[in-house]
């Protein structure tokens, strides 16, 4: 019974002893095995294989080289170094001798990625005489040993404080958040390879690192090309990576999406039994794409799984790697500007990726746009921003319009001349007195057509109401211009402003065709030229001709396009200018063809009438004029085809068509002795001291 009282008492003693033992905190720097050995420094090269499961690691290690202090790595090693094939180093870097104790990550290097082994944490306490010693535990792989930095030894260390490793799904963010080389994308690449779905904080929060490292790489490497070629690359090729990360399967439709301060991001899934006829235009903030997923999804439905789905981002960074200055063109003088933000449109996930039309991206513009500018819509082709298989469909001073037959990396470009061209100022100028001269001279052809006595038979509606037209187009043109910077913010405005100088212009040219028509009967008529245009062809029903026909195609052109109207000029867009340019061309060719008729027809008459004089030569008069007016108001906007890069022939157009006004007064009313006989007594009436004596064109009595 004794001994077996004692053998309790002794066994309690022990534990006591023990759990007071286990308490005591042993110092590990002064309790560490001394680690020399030369083949784990970073001078060390051989292809040999050391082990360092292999070792049996106990406790605390000191690392000395040849009798001197000397600590692990806190930088990617060359592989083959350390006598090993994958040497280890501190990813965390070395702690203060206040933080004590910490526990510090290890990667391993191989395969072009400094961490592409992720070995067992270990843990490092500095020491107050300026050294570190290591708690070593076996690592993940074989083919790999600690290894120590040659270049520390008898450095006073310059230590840092302990840092909490973050790891996303494998991939350590510490690490590669400190990085600053060209391959730390790579190497993040290299770790999500084998990865196929994160959730959206991981992608969040991957998608900061990767931008964050290329913001620090576009500042020390802005003067290389090259680099910020190759790092623009990495960085495409690593968002596209991540956001097919958020493509799950579905058997309807879904989507997803994120803001981040460098890229902005939707995804748009579609499955086998979706119920949608069109996809939703997926928006950024300075970006939108139209893509036709569903037809790409019938395409799948025949050669795939029947599932697409499309990854639009927006990137704001970007453009400070693939720089607008790396799109090439034949003018290398000229200057080009980023004009958007860097968008991106992928088919992540999609078996079949050939897109069934062409995708529509519209940009809005991120910088001012210059006039003149020429817009261009490319994507980066590896080295270089290029058109191929990319055009402007509209553009005005917000936005432009890009349509491309494929998918890529896109962005819109602007060229401008290096230089300011110096007779801008004196083109305004120009303009500015032109348009006014032609609308003093418009304004005294409407009150004389409206004041002045006619003969019997003759019909000035179509005169009056074709300089009324002019008239306030040229007027609304000339204010529009003026105040168009006032007018720009309000598009709904600069729309119906658009509208109208549709519809002003489109009238000039039907009251034109009016003219025509009443010559052409006028000639078919000589006997009964009154009796004939009165019962025919009204007062009334010219007017409602002249106004309802401009006013339908204005109506079709807003139904079909509705969003044709409103550029940057405040005026008809490319998409739409089909609307103004297709009837002027039939109305020019069909006045031809009536002159045409009207000259062999009035021959003909005038050789069997016997008709007086006077009506033979005034009528013949009356087929100049008209034909004056139609070469007058019709040949000016041919022209303007051919002003782009012609100065001259810019400053002919500018004068032709502002002076309209001008040279229909000049044919009907000065050419007109009848009505330079009322402009005498006008004159005569406003001024009874004028004498007929010194007006050249006083009334010769007969």
């Amino acid at each position: 019974m004794s001994s077996i009282l004692l053998k309790s008492v002794i066994i309690g003693l022990l534990n006591v002893i023990s759990v007071f033992s286990s308490n005591v905190s042993v110092d590990p720097c002064n309790n560490y095995t001394v680690l020399n050995d030369s083949r784990r420094s970073t001078s060390y090269y051989s292809s040999s294989s050391m082990c360092d499961i292999d070792v049996n690691w106990v406790g605390w290690y000191r690392l000395y080289l040849n009798g001197q202090n000397i600590r692990m790595s806190e930088t990617c090693v060359s592989i083959y170094r350390c006598g090993t094939n994958v040497p280890l180093w501190l990813s965390d870097g070395h702690p203060k001798p206040e933080d004590g104790v910490v526990t510090r990550h290890v990667c391993g290097h191989w395969n072009n990625y400094c961490c592409y082994f992720q070995s067992f944490p270990i843990r490092v306490k500095a020491c107050p005489d300026n050294y570190y010693v290591y708690e070593f535990v076996k690592p993940t792989v074989c083919d790999s040993a600690y290894c120590a930095d040659v270049n520390s030894i008898n450095q006073t260390f310059t230590t840092v404080s302990p840092v909490i490793t973050t790891t996303v799904s494998g991939v350590n963010m510490t690490q590669l958040s400190n990085c600053s080389e060209t391959s730390c994308i790579q190497n993040l690449l290299n770790q999500i390879e084998n990865i196929t779905v994160l959730s959206l904080d991981n992608v969040k929060n991957l998608f900061d690192l990767v931008f964050n490292t290329s913001e620090k790489i576009s500042i020390s490497s802005s003067s290389d090309p090259n680099k910020l070629k190759s790092e623009g690359n990495q960085v495409l090729k690593a968002s596209e990576k991540l956001v097919s990360m958020l493509v799950k399967p579905t058997n309807i439709s879904d989507n997803v999406s994120f803001t981040r301060e460098s890229v902005e991001a939707q995804v748009f899934m579609v499955g086998p039994q979706v119920t949608l006829n069109e996809i939703p235009r997926l928006d950024t903030t300075n970006a939108s794409v139209d893509i036709d997923l569903i037809g790409i999804v019938k395409n799948n439905n025949e050669t795939g799984s029947g599932s697409a789905a499309v990854a639009f981002m927006s990137y704001t960074t970007v453009e400070n790697l693939l720089k607008a200055e790396f799109f090439n063109t034949s003018d290398n003088t000229s200057v080009k500007t980023m004009m958007s933000t860097v968008i991106s449109a992928t088919l992540p996930k999609t078996t079949n990726k050939q897109l069934t039309k062409p995708v529509n991206f519209t940009l809005k513009h991120i910088r001012e746009f210059v006039s003149g500018g020429n817009m261009s819509c490319v994507y980066w082709n590896i080295t270089e921003w290029i058109v191929d298989g990319c055009s402007v469909l509209d553009t005005n001073s917000s936005y432009t319009v890009c349509s491309c037959v494929h998918l890529s990396t896109f962005a819109l470009i602007m060229q401008t001349s290096s230089t300011a061209p110096e007779d801008d100022h004196l083109m305004k100028v120009l303009n500015l007195v032109a348009v006014l001269v032609g609308l003093v001279f418009n304004s005294l052809a409407l009150l004389t057509f409206a004041f002045c006595r006619w003969k019997p038979g003759v019909n000035n509606v179509a005169r009056i109401n074709l300089c009324i037209s002019l008239l306030s187009a040229h007027l609304l043109f000339l204010l529009t211009q003026r105040f168009l910077k006032l007018i720009k913010p309000d598009q709904m405005f600069c729309n119906v402003l658009s509208g109208f100088l549709h519809f002003l212009f489109l009238s000039c040219f039907v009251w034109m065709f009016i003219e025509a028509v009443l010559l052409y009967i006028c000639v078919k008529n000589l006997s009964q030229i009154s009796s004939r245009q009165r019962a025919v062809l009204s007062s009334r029903f010219l007017i409602v001709i002249g106004y309802v026909i401009p006013l339908v195609i204005v109506g079709v052109s807003v139904g079909l396009v509705p969003k044709g109207y409103g550029s940057d000029k405040c005026w008809i867009k490319l998409n739409l200018i089909w609307s103004f340019l297709g009837p002027v061309c039939v109305i020019l060719a069909i006045n031809m063809i009536l002159f045409i008729r009207i000259i062999i027809s009035l021959n003909s008459t005038l050789s069997k009438l016997n008709a007086e004089v006077s009506r033979m030569k005034q009528t013949k008069i009356m087929v100049f004029k008209t034909l004056a007016q139609f070469v007058v108001l019709g040949c000016p906007w041919i022209l303007g085809f051919f002003t782009k890069d012609n100065k001259m022939m810019e400053i002919l157009f500018l004068i032709l068509n502002s002076q309209q006004g001008t040279f229909i007064f000049l044919i009907y009313c000065l050419l007109n002795n009848e009505v330079r006989q009322q402009y005498v007594k006008w004159m005569r009436a406003l001024f009874p001291g004028l004498k007929p004596k010194t007006i050249k064109d006083a009334p010769k009595k007969h």
